[in-house]
C-alpha cells in the first residue's frame, strides 16, 4: 500500500511540460498533471503493440488471475485513490462519490474477470457444425469522461484486457491525476507496456481515434465529439462504443407512494451532484400526486449537505469546472425567466470558492423550456405535470438521446408496460441509473451505440470468428 504522498510522487511527471490541476471545491493545487503529446503517444501505443501478442496468448483463465491481482492493488490503495478523487473532481468521500467509486473499480474488475464466455455453438445438426469464437482486437484506445474518471475508466480496460487485448488509455483533460493514479496501481500486476495512460489535449484524442495501430474505440463523453471520433475513425474502420450524452427522464405514475419513493428519485437525479450521463434529469409527475412528490423530495433535498469531498460530513460537491457550472446557472436562470416556480436552490452564494451549484428543484415548468430539453449535467432538477400516461411517454421520447429512463409505480406490471414503450438504452423500474457489471448498458438514438458489461461487453472487446466445419 502507498500513502497519498507516494501516490502523488508516483504519477509526477519526471520531466516536460505539466499542468496545475486544482481541487473545484476550494480552489488549492492538487498537483501537476504531465502535458504528454502525440510522441508520447506513439511510443505507447508501440509498446501496446508490442505486450499485446503474449498477453493474447494466455489462456482466459491466466488473465483473469491477473485482473483479480490488479483488482486487490486497487483495494490496498483505495482510501489514497479516493481522497485523490475527492480533491480533484470534488466529489465527497461519503454517499455514492468517491468510496463508491474506487470500490466500483475493483467490483468491475472482479466481475469482468469471472464472467464466462465459452465458444458459442448456432448449429449442429449432423452435418454441418458451426461456431462462434471471440478473438482479441488487438489494441483498444480508450477514452474517458470527468465525471466518473477512475470508474468509468475500468469500464473500458477491465473487458478489454479479459478479451487478450492491449489498452491505451487518454483521460479527460479535467481529470488526468485520478487515472493517472488508477492506472499506476494496475500496472504493479500486469505486464510491462499492456497498459498506458497519455494524459495530452485534444489532439492526442484525434490522433488516438484516427490511429491505424487501434482497432477500436471507447469513448464516453458528449455527443459532440463522438460524433467527432465516429469521423476520425472512419478511414481505419474502427470499431467503437460510444457512450454519448444523455437526458434521462422519469415517469412517476398516479398510484406511486411519494414519500416512499423521494428518496430514490433524489439520488437518481443528484448523484454525483448531477453530474452522471445516465442521471435522472426530467421528471413527469401525474397531476395528481404532482404536489405531494414536489414536496417529499424537497424535504429530502434540503436535507442533503454539501461542501468540500473531504469533510466526511458531506454526500454532494461542487460542480468539477466553471464552464459546467456556467450551463447549470444559465438554465435555471432560463427556467426562473420563464415564470417556473423555483422550489429549492436556484441561487449560488457569491464569493465563495469552489464552483458551489445549490441543490435546485425546479416545478411548473413548461415541457419545451431549456432546462427541460437540455442536457444539465448538475444538480438541478425540473419536475413537469402530465395529465395521462400517452402524454408522459411523448414528452419522455420527445428527444434526441435515449440513453436511460425509469418508471415509478407500485404496480410492476403497469410500470413494465409503460417502460417498454419508452426509448431508451435501459428503463429502470422504481429507481434510476443503477448500473450493474453483470447488466449490459448502452444507448439509443444520439446516446450513442454498442453495450458494456456482462457477457455482451465482454462480446464487443473481440473480433467474432465463425468456425464452420
Amino acid at each position: 500500500m502507498e500513502t497519498y504522498a507516494d501516490l502523488l510522487t508516483a504519477i509526477a511527471p519526471a520531466s516536460g511540460e505539466t499542468r496545475t490541476i486544482f481541487d473545484p471545491a476550494t480552489g488549492d493545487s492538487v498537483g501537476e498533471a504531465p502535458v504528454h503529446t502525440v510522441e508520447d503517444l506513439e511510443r505507447a501505443v508501440d509498446a501496446a503493440t508490442a505486450a499485446q501478442p503474449a498477453w493474447a496468448a494466455l489462456s482466459h483463465e491466466a488473465r483473469s488471475a491477473a485482473l483479480l491481482l490488479a483488482a486487490d492493488a486497487v483495494e490496498r490503495n483505495a482510501e489514497e485513490l479516493a481522497r485523490l478523487l475527492s480533491r480533484e473532481q470534488g466529489k465527497p468521500l461519503n454517499g455514492p462519490n468517491a468510496r463508491f467509486e474506487v470500490g466500483a473499480c475493483s467490483a468491475w474488475l472482479r466481475t469482468a474477470a469471472g464472467t464466462e464466455l465459452a465458444a458459442e455453438t448456432v448449429v449442429d445438426d449432423g452435418e454441418t457444425h458451426a461456431e462462434i469464437h471471440y478473438r482479441p482486437i488487438g489494441v483498444i484506445g480508450a477514452i474517458g469522461p470527468w465525471n466518473w474518471p477512475m470508474m468509468i475508466t475500468i469500464w473500458q480496460i477491465a473487458p478489454a484486457l479479459r478479451m487478450g487485448n492491449a489498452v491505451v488509455v487518454k483521460p479527460s483533460e479535467y481529470t488526468p491525476l485520478s487515472v493517472l493514479a488508477l492506472i499506476h496501481v494496475l500496472n504493479q500486476e500486469l505486464p510491462v507496456g499492456l497498459l498506458s495512460v497519455v494524459s495530452g489535449g485534444r489532439e492526442v484524442g484525434a490522433r488516438l481515434a484516427e490511429h491505424p495501430a487501434i482497432g477500436k474505440i471507447m469513448f464516453t463523453g458528449s455527443t459532440a465529439t463522438g460524433k467527432a471520433i465516429i469521423k476520425s475513425s472512419a478511414g481505419t474502420v474502427k470499431r467503437l462504443t460510444l457512450e454519448l450524452g444523455g437526458n434521462d427522464a422519469g415517469i412517476v405514475l398516479p398510484d406511486a407512494d411519494p414519500k416512499a419513493i423521494a428518496e430514490d428519485l433524489f439520488w437518481g437525479a443528484f448523484i454525483n451532484t448531477g453530474q452522471t450521463c445516465a442521471a435522472l434529469k426530467r421528471l413527469y409527475v401525474h397531476e395528481d400526486i404532482y404536489d405531494a412528490v414536489c414536496e417529499e423530495l424537497t424535504k429530502v433535498a434540503a436535507a442533503m449537505p454539501m461542501g468540500v469531498g473531504l469533510d466526511e460530513n458531506n454526500v454532494l460537491g461542487p460542480l468539477q469546472n466553471k464552464a459546467q457550472f456556467d450551463i447549470v446557472a444559465r438554465l435555471v436562470e432560463a427556467a426562473r425567466n420563464s415564470g417556473a416556480r423555483v422550489l429549492l436552490g436556484g441561487n449560488p452564494e457569491a464569493g465563495q470558492p469552489g464552483y458551489f451549484y445549490p441543490t435546485t428543484l425546479v416545478a411548473d415548468i413548461d415541457n419545451n423550456n431549456p432546462l427541460v430539453t437540455e442536457e444539465q449535467f448538475g444538480p438541478a432538477l425540473p419536475i413537469i405535470s402530465y395529465s395521462t400516461v400517452d402524454e408522459a411517454v411523448e414528452m419522455a421520447n420527445g428527444l434526441d438521446v435515449g440513453l436511460g429512463a425509469s418508471v415509478w409505480s407500485s404496480d410492476l406490471d403497469l410500470a413494465r408496460s409503460v417502460a417498454a414503450r419508452i426509448q431508451a438504452g435501459t428503463v429502470w423500474i422504481n429507481k434510476h441509473g443503477a448500473v450493474d457489471p453483470r447488466i449490459p448498458f448502452g444507448g439509443a438514438k444520439q446516446s450513442g451505440y454498442g453495450l458494456e458489461f456482462g457477457v455482451e461487453g465482454l462480446k464487443a472487446l473481440g473480433v467474432p470468428q465463425v468456425i464452420n466445419g
